[in-house]
């Protein structure tokens, strides 16, 4: 199977015509004089009329039918993207997936329906070359992209950089609307994902301020099931569920990659999520980590067995990664990846209350149908292989670590 891209003749390529813009007065009296090449324009007293502003009224793309709108969608090949890129397909959307081009096969087999557009995000003249080569205007835009590593440099690389070249790309061919999938994480920035995150966030409502006819959403889901799920396999196996602390210390609404990609859809059509920003998790009950270890083990048919790992041997690590990062910079990235590990471990992906600087589960919004119940069910099932969890996958990592370490 191949793609090859050409300009097609499409009623969406027809979007630019003159302003006509009208004369504020109506009926006027013309003179032609004798004189060759001499016009002259003669108003009457009673043609006059007041002169008044003329705005420029641009119909919103949400009136048009979904197989006349083209969304982008950068970031499609991540954990996310992939499931937004195929929901706004289902919905009728005429969708430009944006891939790397090492994920041709993939994207090309996952992506039916979608026009995929092989390019580099993070190389502003080749993503502008790429899109133009396709010659289609854009109505909305959206981000999925988001570091792989949580590494320093990857982070202002990904996160805002890439971002940033999406958003002016995307505006160049006329984007009207640009949805931003953030991380409910951004509330207490200690990280460098999040000081990133929350930059460009920054600049998206400072472009909605300069032009009244952009709007933007901007989404922060609280945990997602797979970044929960990384301990079904070993606790299948007989091994016990780690936890840090008591198992008490956070809680979070996690969402399931369908439904946050349902809410993201409707972000781009839905007008009064237009400007804002939007907390989002799951249904039902906030879960700490030893309620999902619980549920877990019931879903096993097994008593609970836990090992609670005490949080300072996680601060005592980062202080050490810290110290020699300051003689070895090499070892800056993992130091941050053991304060990415201590946030997750320690921090609510919930709603912040800025009255009470406490995390609300109350406050924080919950959509969709899945259950993380139905998610554990499924893996003891059929496994966690090839799933890639990114910058939410350090706390996994160390708790499967700390595992497997008590089993030798």
């Amino acid at each position: 199977m191949s793609l090859r891209f050409s300009s097609p003749t499409n009623p969406l390529l027809l979007h630019s015509h003159a302003n006509f813009i009208p004369l504020p007065f109506s009926s006027p009296i013309l003179h032609i004089s004798p004189k060759p090449k001499t016009l002259s324009l003669t108003i009457t007293a009673s043609s006059l009329q007041p002169l008044t502003a003329q705005p420029t009224i641009t119909p919103s793309f949400r009136t048009k039918p979904p197989h006349q709108v083209n969304i982008l969608v950068v970031g499609s090949t991540g954990y996310i993207g992939k499931f937004v890129v195929k929901e706004l397909c289902r919905r009728g959307f005429n969708v430009i997936a944006i891939a790397r081009e090492r994920s041709r096969d993939d994207a090309i087999r996952q992506f039916t329906g979608a026009t995929v557009c092989f390019s580099d995000v993070t190389e502003p003249a080749v993503l502008e070359r790429s899109l133009d080569s396709l010659a289609l205007p854009i109505d909305a835009a959206v981000s999925c992209l988001a570091s792989r590593s949580g590494g320093i440099q990857d982070s202002w690389k990904i996160d805002y950089e890439a971002s940033r070249n999406s958003l002016a790309a995307a505006r160049r061919h006329g984007a009207t609307h640009f949805v931003l999938l953030s991380a409910i994480c951004v509330q207490k920035p200690l990280l460098e994902f999040q000081r990133a995150k929350l930059k460009f966030e920054a600049e998206l409502a400072d472009e909605e301020a300069k032009d009244p006819t952009f709007t933007y959403s901007i989404v922060r889901p609280t945990a997602f099931f797979k970044s929960l799920g990384g301990q079904v396999e070993t606790v299948k196996d007989g091994k016990p569920y780690v936890m840090f602390g008591d198992g008490k210390m956070c809680s979070c609404k996690p969402i399931s990659e369908q439904d946050l990609a349902s809410f993201i859809a409707d972000c781009v059509v839905d007008e009064t999520k237009a400007g804002k920003v939007l907390p989002v998790g799951g249904p039902g009950k906030a879960l700490t980590p030893v309620e999902q270890g619980e549920m877990l083990f019931r879903l096993l048919g097994r008593d609970p067995k836990f090992v609670k790992v005490p949080i300072s041997l996680m601060d005592f690590v980062i202080g050490v990664l810290e110290f020699l990062a300051k003689i070895f910079p090499a070892l800056e990235d993992a130091a941050e990846f053991g304060r990415i590990g201590r946030y997750y471990a320690a921090e609510s992906m919930l709603v912040l209350d800025e009255e009470t600087g406490e995390y609300s589960a109350e406050k924080t919004p919950s959509y969709g149908t899945d259950t993380l119940e139905e998610f554990f069910a499924r893996v003891v099932r059929e496994g966690m292989a090839g799933q890639e969890l990114g910058e939410h996958s350090f706390n996994l990592q160390e708790k499967k670590s700390i595992s497997a370490s008590l089993e030798n």
